[in-house]
């Protein structure tokens, strides 16, 4: 017995030796190896598969054959001989442009408008905020597609109850208005998430800043300008790059809505990637590379955002 206990006792010393122990760096990466395989299996490898299918002929006879040949910068470089593919890039960036816009001023706005204490509206609004956001993106498109009907939407009878209009408009039927009707839908779903993060924003300003500006008879307007907006600058900043984002990869509220057309007016670059991979001739390869050139124009302009507008407005 003494024995064993003798040996068990300079076995627990052998391993509390510093020598033996493991450093904290290596303890961490120890602890988190299972979910870093994960992030690996996740996300690394389809970003991996994707850029391999984009260098290689991928089509039916290949998914069939399972041999990929080796295709080069071919893709790409039909992908900006395609005009199809250069009025996708167009349209995402109006497309873009209108929704972000049109966010960030609505969502100062509103926010400004849930933060004020004696207002009932304020109350009603934070309870119907969530709302559209907790709405699936299809389900949303499917609602404005008939609220947009141009035999029994409910918009042109609004419209005409008013006496804005004496005739029906099809506004998602018609090349000129297809891609702006779009975008109220997207900016109806999408807006809630700025707003709360505006509010949240709101939520940490001193209240005794505007109580001293008062005090030197600052208007509302002056308040405002002066200390309302530069301390959102920052969440501004934020949500500008997040919605850019997620704009540049809109795709249900155009399956849902136009399905791209009428004609090729709403064609987006997610809606051209997805048309070009999965409708004949199921061109996969030339699909993933139009993804990829997606992906690297919304890293470009993160970079823009990191370098130079993040930046100054935290400095």
């Amino acid at each position: 017995m003494r024995d064993a206990l003798e040996v068990a006792s300079t076995g627990s010393a052998a391993r509390r030796r510093p020598g033996r122990e493991l450093a904290p760096g290596k303890l961490a990466l120890a602890m988190n190896a299972p979910s870093l395989l994960v992030m690996l299996l996740v996300l690394a490898y389809p970003i991996y598969y994707a850029g391999y299918l984009s260098f290689h002929r991928v089509g039916v006879g290949q998914l069939r054959s399972g041999n990929f040949p080796f295709y080069g910068f071919e893709n790409y470089v039909r992908l900006f001989q395609d005009p199809l593919f250069l009025l996708a890039l167009k349209n995402t960036f109006i497309f873009t442009a209108i929704t972000v816009s049109a966010e960030i001023v609505l969502a100062v706005l509103v926010a400004l408008l849930i933060n004020q204490q004696g207002i009932w509206t304020s109350r009603v609004t934070r309870l119907l905020i969530l709302l559209p956001y907790a709405i699936p993106p299809i389900a949303n498109g499917l609602i404005w597609s008939f609220i947009y009907s141009f035999q029994f939407g409910f918009l042109n009878r609004i419209l005409f109850t008013l006496g804005i209009i004496d005739q029906p408009i099809n506004w998602a039927g018609n090349p000129d208005t297809a891609l702006y009707a779009v975008t109220v839908p997207y900016i109806w779903r999408t807006l809630p998430f700025a707003i709360l993060l505006v509010h949240a924003a709101l939520q940490g300003i001193n209240k005794e800043l505007y109580e001293a500006a008062a005090v030197d008879g600052a208007s509302a307007w002056h308040r405002f300008w002066y200390i309302t907006l530069p301390l959102l600058r920052p969440i501004i900043v934020v949500i500008l790059v997040l919605r850019t984002s997620f704009a540049f990869a809109v795709f249900e509220e155009i399956l849902a809505i136009t399905q791209g057309g009428p004609g090729d007016a709403t064609w987006v670059a997610a809606w051209y990637s997805y048309k070009v991979a999965f409708a004949p001739p199921f061109n996969i390869g030339a699909g993933a590379a139009s993804a990829y050139v997606l992906a690297m124009i919304v890293s470009v302009l993160a970079v823009v955002y990191v370098t130079f507008i993040y930046r100054r407005v935290t400095a």
